[in-house]
């Protein structure tokens, strides 16, 4: 059996959340290879909203094993109150959830370490969550990092100092003052250590190739996007981990021949939170009519999104990536009422035209589009693709040209029911 992998092909929010929790049925396992609580993953079903940060999106399936990879970094405080919010429903987390040993700890000075890098950036800010997130991954490669693992071991407070310590003598040196008072921040982290506590931590490497040998089926699950990638996005406006399919290799000890299907998941229009080059935003009322259908808003940060045309350049280069087998196409019924619909098929750089994405954004971009008649019917009513209307169907033809991969399911509506498989 060969393990699946599903991620977003855009800049984050192209709506994995609801895919995973549609596609769970059809597998064994689903596991999170990478990212930490800067990912929110929105799944709504029974018409109740659920915003998952940390665990995978599998876990409202009381009948399946979901695992956090090596790859993911962990906020216990964060942790603590996703757990009690799946409690509160009904949900019993503990028998189905499991944390690779091997998972970093994101400490309270992480995330005060993070406010201080941003505040040195100035007008060059990333746009950072202030999760704590790259300061994490950053001691995970300096070879400084509090694992998972490290919480049940007899010295456990030894190197938790020790990290505080490093972490404290930077601070200072920076003359950082953390807004929080220390003593309740440090007070709930350590009580949130209690909920980790609860669960079985595990080698998820053996976990899973296992799983996969003994014939279950696997779902990688990731986490923001394919253009926020630490190697190959928009650098340096990315995240701080390897967001594409080969993140997943690393991010659960699985190797590249164990994998299967790529299912790359694409917003019919384009979105970004935070600072970083995009060629196809909209600085007019369609770009806030957008914003507003789509309810465009971080369900981390809560801040707006910047909301633009498909941008079929930089999904070619997403595709080429990670090799993407099939494409899963999400809110396109957040244009219903539009007259026109334009999709970017090349970029203009100075005098010279190409498909190609460009390594950095010094050069000013000019997207050149083609435009789509709009289908002006409400998509998220039907349930067949043969029912939707041909101004639709055409546009979707488009895009499986173009890329050459085909448009397997179509998400019209945020409910888990208003999903259409085509094959």
């Amino acid at each position: 059996m060969k393990l699946d992998i599903l991620l977003g092909l855009q800049w984050g929010d192209e709506g994995k959340g609801k895919v995973v929790d549609v596609f769970t049925p059809h597998y064994d396992v689903i596991a999170r290879f990478q990212g930490g609580p800067n990912a929110g993953h929105t799944l709504e079903f029974n018409g109740i909203k659920h915003v998952l940060h940390t665990i995978p999106s599998g876990i409202f399936h009381n009948d399946k094993v979901n695992i956090i990879g090596n790859g993911v970094v962990i906020d216990p405080v964060v942790f603590q109150k996703e757990i009690e919010a799946l409690e509160k429903i009904g949900v019993d987390p503990v028998k189905n959830l499991f944390i690779s040993k091997k998972a970093h700890l994101i400490l309270p000075t992480h995330k005060w370490l993070d406010a201080m890098l941003e505040e040195q950036k100035g007008e060059q800010k990333i746009g950072s969550t202030l999760k704590g997130i790259g300061p994490t991954y950053t001691d995970k490669v300096a070879r400084n990092g509090y694992r998972i693992g490290d919480v049940i071991t007899p010295n456990y407070l030894d190197k938790f100092s020790e990290l505080y310590k490093k972490h404290a003598d930077t601070l200072i040196k920076n003359g950082f003052k953390p807004k929080e008072d220390m003593t309740t921040v440090f007070t709930e982290w350590f009580n949130s250590l209690q909920t980790l506590l609860r669960f079985n931590f595990v080698d998820c490497e053996y976990e899973i190739n296992d799983y996969l040998k003994t014939g279950k089926k696997v779902l990688a699950e990731g986490a923001q996007g394919t253009l926020l990638d630490v190697d190959f996005g928009s650098y340096p406006f990315v995240t701080s981990s390897n967001t594409v399919a080969a993140g997943a290799c690393t991010g659960l000890g699985i190797a590249p021949s164990q994998t299967g299907r790529v299912i790359g998941i694409v917003k019919a229009y384009c979105t970004r939170v935070g600072s970083g080059p995009f060629p196809t935003e909209l600085f007019d009322e369609t770009g806030e009519q957008l914003r507003k259908q789509g309810h465009e808003f971080g369900s981390t940060t809560g801040r707006s999104r910047r909301c633009g045309w498909l941008d079929l350049v930089a999904l070619k280069y997403s595709i080429m990536i990670n090799g993407v087998t099939e494409i899963v196409l999400t809110k396109a019924d957040v244009m219903d009422n539009f007259d026109s619909i334009k999709v970017c098929t090349h970029y203009k750089i100075g005098k010279e035209t190409t498909q190609k994405f460009p390594p950095d954004f010094t050069t000013e971009i000019k997207p050149v589009y083609k435009e789509f008649k709009g289908w002006k019917q409400n998509l998220s009513v039907q349930n067949d693709y043969e029912l939707l209307p041909q101004t639709f169907k055409k546009f979707v033809s488009f895009i499986e040209q173009e890329t050459g991969v085909p448009i397997t399911t179509l998400s019209i509506g945020p409910d888990r029911e208003q999903t259409i498989i085509r094959h």
